[in-house]
């Protein structure tokens, strides 16, 4: 029985130490110990302050009654007011406890109170534990107790160092955007404090709690802060964009910034949105009614953008206004009629003619973009004057603004057009004294090229023309090409203006010239063509044109000296050109009268001709001689060209030289051109000059003869390349030959083909015997002379040279007789192809 005294004593002490129990928790005055905790009680009898003894005990009742655990918990953290681990647990026990109970805080007030009160508790020696704070105050957001939440809040941020406190404004900025009002504002500007540059959170606060001057107060700061970096990676137009977006959305509401300004500075910022800022400051004077301001700026907008695209925006929203108060006007008036009152139609028409007016306007207004985009450009200022169409006060404003407006070095077009049609807009209303001021006018320009002013030249005279001043015109023309008094001028030195250069362009010397031909008379138009050349700017049609027209006035021999200069004046082709026009002339006008002359102006001709010309003045030169001369002298005319002509043209040389020498002089004389024909020919037209001759000698008879040209021709006749030689060698010995002579000439066609062969497999056998037998030659003489050893191989058995004697081969053919000589009959080497013919085989 001591034993059980001495228990129950220990157990009514352990009641004794039991605190209060905590308000949301009913529970017995008494705890009963079991007989389980005993030992749990001795050891925190023994060691009060062990962390680990308390926390065995919490696990043995971790199965026990809520309230019973809670009072566990309540006992563990007085002796340990200080650990973080417990007061953890208990806090989170409570919290989950509260939450299994789903009860919200006006129904389950104490229980919530209890469970701040913990909180409370623990944060006197845990205050800097940021988890702590963080736990209590998501318990805080949970309730609807405003003040005490933020208090809370201001609490834990003066608690807590510096570093942690991003922590708690995750929570406290998230809490302020939830209640909103007065509280937020001020809980977001003391955030800003500590980071000013999340502004554009505060600027979404405000515009959500509809304080827009705030809002665009704060925008505009931070634009105007050169620290400013956006957090969400917004650009600075995108903050001007919110900006304007706020300003025009809400006119009445933002009274403290000065909202024209800031638009028209964010317009001449913002180059490449100037249409979309200009429709929001016209937009924000609409909000306010005051329609005839935003009207003022479309009008602005519409005169001052740049590009079509700003244009099309601007004029589709004035548009659009405008259509939209006539709709308005429209409305009101019918609604007017129908209650019986006066209806202001003026003011109706006035605005229906407004919008008719600026639809009319569109084409201009688009027009002077362009020009406001270049300034320079022809085409447009053209096009602006097509527009005014038959306002003629509207053209002349026009062409004058325009040429007094385009630099002429930057002009975008053809700057001359324009004071053209400027002058020609005077033509057509006949004043003609304006139209010549304006070239006077145009003639003095510094023009991008020369061209350009030649060409305000010839469009003067031509209006002259057109007016039937002949004088005028031509002396127009003189004046234009007065030469300058500036020594050695380069037509193309673009440093000095084309005023001075002008007198060098060959397309104003040529209109001049052919004004001179329709108009002036002969000996004007001769000085005109003799500046040309004394200026030497005359291309080879000038000359020609010079030539034909002193041959059409009978001055022939004039017109020939203008072919002479003409060919010193250009080289090769052009010079074979005129040459050629020339001489067909000459001959043609004096034929064999002059016939020495035409000799020396053929020689003069032929003297520097390029091969690749020669052909037509020698066959030219040929005909003469044929024609007014001495058949000798056009036979070595033709062998001459023979000669000279390019290779290319030598062939057709050679069988026109055949062809005159036959009819001249007989078939036989031309066996001498025949045979230095195929001598000089390559070898492709050879054999056909070959086969031309031996065709000739077996129609005069000579059989010999063709035989042994067809034996001399088949040197360079590959059987495999020209199976039509072979063919009619054949075909000639079969009407013409024997049996001894056909088989002669297949033994020529088998050491051709031997000659020839191309075949692969071949050439590389006799290569690597020929090297094998060198390098054993080699070996055995040792380093002996390359020309005795080459000789020794020679001399060694047959066919151990076959391969070089095969290549060293050639037919020779005894013109006449047609016999093969013997050493061209043992060279032939052996032919794995060959095909067997004996001599005795009957053929």
């Amino acid at each position: 029985m001591p034993a059980e005294k001495k228990a129950a004593a220990k157990r009514g002490k352990a009641a004794a130490a039991v605190a209060p129990a905590p308000m949301d928790i009913v529970v017995e005055d008494t705890i009963n110990i079991s007989d389980k905790d005993v030992a749990f009680e001795e050891d925190l009898l023994r060691n009060p302050y062990s962390l680990r003894h308390w926390l065995r005990y919490l696990d043995h009742h971790a199965s026990s009654p809520t309230a019973q655990l809670f009072v566990v918990y309540e006992r563990s953290v007085k002796e340990l007011p200080g650990s973080y681990k417990l007061w953890k647990a208990y806090l989170d026990l409570r919290r989950q406890h509260l939450a299994k109970r789903a009860q919200p805080y006006v129904k389950a007030q104490n229980e919530w109170e209890g469970v701040d009160d913990c909180y409370e508790r623990a944060l006197v020696l845990l205050h800097k534990m940021p988890r702590i704070w963080i736990d209590y105050l998501e318990h805080l957001m949970a309730t609807p107790r405003i003040t005490k939440t933020r208090r809370t809040f201001d609490k834990a941020l003066r608690a807590l160092p510096i570093t942690q406190h991003i922590r708690i404004w995750g929570l406290y900025l998230g809490w302020a955007k939830k209640i909103g009002g007065e509280t937020a504002l001020k809980i977001y500007k003391r955030y800003l404090k500590l980071e000013p540059n999340h502004g554009e959170d505060y600027v979404d606060l405000l515009v959500s709690l509809e304080r827009y001057d705030e809002a665009a107060s704060r925008l505009c700061k931070m634009i105007n802060s050169e620290h400013f970096q956006s957090m969400h990676g917004k650009s600075h137009y995108q903050l001007w964009r919110q900006l304007c977006d706020i300003i025009c959305g809400h006119p009445k509401d933002v009274k403290s910034l000065p909202v024209e300004k800031i638009i028209r500075s964010g317009i001449k910022r913002f180059t490449d949105q100037t249409g979309r800022l200009w429709n929001d400051l016209a937009k924000y004077w609409i909000l306010l009614s005051h329609f005839e301001k935003a009207r003022d700026v479309y009008e602005e907008a519409i005169t001052s953008v740049m590009t079509v695209r700003d244009f099309t925006q601007v004029f589709d929203a004035y548009a659009e206004f405008e259509e939209s108060v006539i709709s308005a006007k429209m409305e009101a008036a019918e609604a007017a009629e129908a209650e019986g009152e006066e209806v202001d139609q003026m003011d109706l028409d006035m605005r229906l003619m407004r919008l008719e007016r600026l639809m009319e306007r569109r084409p201009f207004l688009v027009n002077e973009v362009l020009l406001r985009q270049n300034p320079n450009s022809v085409h447009e200022w053209q096009k602006r004057v097509e527009l005014w169409g038959e306002n003629a006060q509207k053209v002349v404003e026009t062409y004058t603004k325009a040429v007094t407006t385009i630099h002429p070095k930057k002009a975008d077009g053809k700057f001359n057009s324009l004071w053209v049609n400027f002058s020609k807009f005077y033509e057509d209303g006949n004043d003609i004294a304006s139209a010549r001021t304006i070239f006077e006018k145009a003639t003095k320009v510094n023009y991008k090229t020369v061209n350009d002013l030649a060409d305000v030249w010839c469009e003067y005279a031509e209006m002259e023309l057109r007016n039937e001043n002949y004088d005028a015109a031509l002396q127009v023309m003189g004046r234009a090409t007065i030469p300058s008094k500036q020594k050695n001028i380069a037509f193309h030195d673009e440093t000095l203006p084309v005023q001075l250069r002008v007198f060098k362009s060959l397309r104003l010397w040529s209109f001049y010239v052919d004004l001179e031909e329709s108009i002036g008379t002969v000996d004007s138009t001769k000085a005109v063509y003799d500046r040309i050349l004394e200026l030497k700017i005359a291309n080879p049609q000038i000359i020609v044109n010079y030539a034909n027209f002193l041959e059409e006035n009978k001055f022939f021999e004039d017109s020939y000296k203008v072919y002479e200069r003409g060919i010193d004046l250009f080289g090769y082709p052009i010079a074979f050109e005129l040459w050629n026009t020339y001489l067909v002339k000459f001959v043609e006008r004096y034929g064999g009268t002059k016939l020495e002359r035409s000799r020396d102006l053929f020689e003069q001709a032929l003297e520097k001709v390029p091969a690749k010309y020669a052909k037509p003045l020698y066959l030219m030169y040929g005909n003469l001689e044929e024609s007014y001369g001495l058949a000798r002298h056009a036979m070595s005319i033709y062998d001459r060209a023979t000669k000279a002509v390019s290779a290319e043209d030598r062939a057709d040389m050679y069988q026109f030289y055949i062809a005159k020498a036959a009819t001249m002089f007989g078939v036989t004389s031309t066996r001498e051109i025949y045979e230095r024909a195929i001598e000089v020919l390559p070898d492709k037209d050879a054999r056909v000059m070959c086969m031309r001759f031996a065709d000739m000698e077996r129609k005069l008879g000579e059989i010999d003869r063709a035989r042994g040209i067809f034996a001399h021709g088949s040197q360079f006749c590959d059987p495999r390349v020209a199976p039509d030689y072979w063919q009619t060698w054949h075909e000639f010995e079969v009407q013409h030959g024997n049996e001894d002579t056909f088989k002669e000439m297949l033994r020529i066609k088998r050491s051709v083909q031997v000659k020839f062969n191309t075949d692969v497999s071949y050439i590389t056998a006799q290569m690597l015997q020929s090297q094998e037998k060198a390098k054993a030659a080699a070996g055995a003489l040792g380093s002996g002379d390359a020309m005795q050893t080459l000789d020794r191989m020679t001399a060694g058995g047959p066919g151990e040279m076959a391969f070089v004697k095969s290549k060293a081969h050639s037919v020779q053919v005894t013109h006449g007789d047609g016999v093969e000589s013997a050493e061209a009959a043992n060279a032939v080497p052996a032919n794995p192809d060959e095909i067997a013919i004996d001599d005795d085989e009957d053929l």
